[in-house]
């Protein structure tokens, strides 16, 4: 299968299906064109669980923080984190409390009783995807990589075909997108940032494994890792988030 991207230089004008066909059968016959394989049932249904978890994690982060929100405009504020929801709740839940007016109360009760079905329902594909990772033994032995987590693992697991497609492993951070961005002529190279042509939700757990090793690192040391620290003492890191964008504590990378 040859990835779309590849073949849109080929489509000379419009788009409709014959215009699309026409530039399929000439980009197969490019002696440099690059083929991905094809995921198998199985995998396509297994990446299907960390699509719907994370399209499950973005309403229930809108909800939280429009609820944040709104509340901060009658000055009610909390901490950051789970408990602080919590306890903006209960304020909603308190009708004694004359802070809220009755129709703001009843607007964010709303948003409320939707938090509990979200967590029910992302907990749920969570146990899934970690049973899945027990029963895969590729998974594991990805697992055992510091900073990878079985949401990584899985998620390679799940998006990979073929890893024998892969010459080296810089070509599959190109194809993670990973690599940096180039605009060298003359001879002369010149990289910029990182590229970001590839998954972003793979990306995106691939820099927040990392990143929870760095922290944990920086926090207790890293003398049974010498090469990271090596690695710290040569290169400065990227501001470092609190929290992993998989929302999940058990994911943190270790």
């Amino acid at each position: 299968m040859t990835p779309p991207a590849y073949v849109k230089p080929y489509v000379k004008r419009q788009k409709n299906d014959s215009t699309d066909a026409e530039a399929i059968c000439e980009a197969v016959t490019r002696p440099n064109m690059r083929f991905v394989p094809s995921r198998t049932v199985e995998q396509q249904g297994r990446l299907m669980l960390h699509r719907a978890r994370h399209l499950l994690i973005r309403p229930q982060t809108a909800v939280i923080n429009s609820i944040r929100a709104y509340l901060a405009e009658f000055g009610i504020g909390a901490p950051v984190g789970r408990r602080g929801v919590e306890q903006l709740l209960e304020v909603v839940a308190d009708t004694a409390d004359r802070r809220l007016s009755k129709v703001a109360r009843t607007c964010l009760a709303a948003f409320g009783s939707q938090l509990p079905a979200l967590k029910a329902q992302i907990l749920e594909f969570d146990r899934r995807i970690i049973a899945w990772h027990r029963s895969s033994a590729t998974s594991k032995r990805l697992d055992a990589i510091p900073g990878v987590e079985p949401a990584l693992a899985t998620a390679l697991v799940a998006s990979v075909a073929d890893a024998k497609a892969f010459r080296s492993g810089r070509d599959f951070s190109a194809w993670v997108g990973l690599v940096p961005k180039q605009n060298s002529s003359g001879g002369k190279a010149k990289l910029s940032s990182i590229s970001k042509q590839g998954d972003p939700y793979l990306r995106s757990l691939f820099v927040a494994g990392p990143l929870a090793v760095i922290r944990y690192a920086k926090i207790h040391g890293a003398r049974h890792r010498p090469w990271l620290t090596a690695l710290l003492a040569r290169r400065p890191t990227r501001s470092l988030p609190s929290r992993s964008p998989t929302n999940s504590p058990g994911w943190h990378g270790r």
